[in-house]
């Protein structure tokens, strides 16, 4: 029985196999997300957010593309923050954070606008959640 197993023929060509795209390639929309990011991180930086963060996580998951963090040094800049990139957001491209968590109380401030996650922290939440940890494994992007 382990002759009949040895006999099976192999085909002599193989099928062909479709061209890879390369990750490194940017369509117009992930053009027009990074450029929301960046605007996301100039206006944080406009109030005066520290330790700005942008992790690029396409390749390890699919429910967003990026998490922006940062800090603020109080609850009442934080919202500033979260205020000013939603603003931005908002005039320049006419997008709005589908969901926001944590406004009210400001220790950790969510602003999901589906492509990209804005965390925007006080110093002691951001140690204790670590997203950077939890995340090591995202590219760390340069905007």
């Amino acid at each position: 029985m382990s002759e009949a197993i040895l006999q099976t023929e192999i085909p002599a060509v193989m099928p062909p196999v479709p061209p890879v795209v390369a990750l490194t390639e940017k369509t117009a929309e992930d053009q027009l997300i990074f450029e929301q990011v960046k605007t996301a991180v100039a206006a944080a930086e406009d109030k005066k957010a520290l330790d700005i963060a942008v992790l690029g996580l396409a390749a390890l998951t699919e429910f967003t593309d990026y998490f922006v963090i940062c800090t603020g040094a109080n609850q009442r800049q934080t919202q500033a923050i979260a205020d000013e990139i939603s603003l931005r957001l908002k005039k320049t491209y006419k997008l709005r954070s589908q969901h926001t968590e944590g406004y009210n109380v400001g220790e950790w401030i969510l602003l999901d606008f589906g492509a990209f996650v804005v965390h925007v922290f006080v110093e002691e939440s951001r140690h204790f959640y670590d997203l950077e940890r939890l995340w090591r494994d995202a590219e760390r992007v340069t905007v």
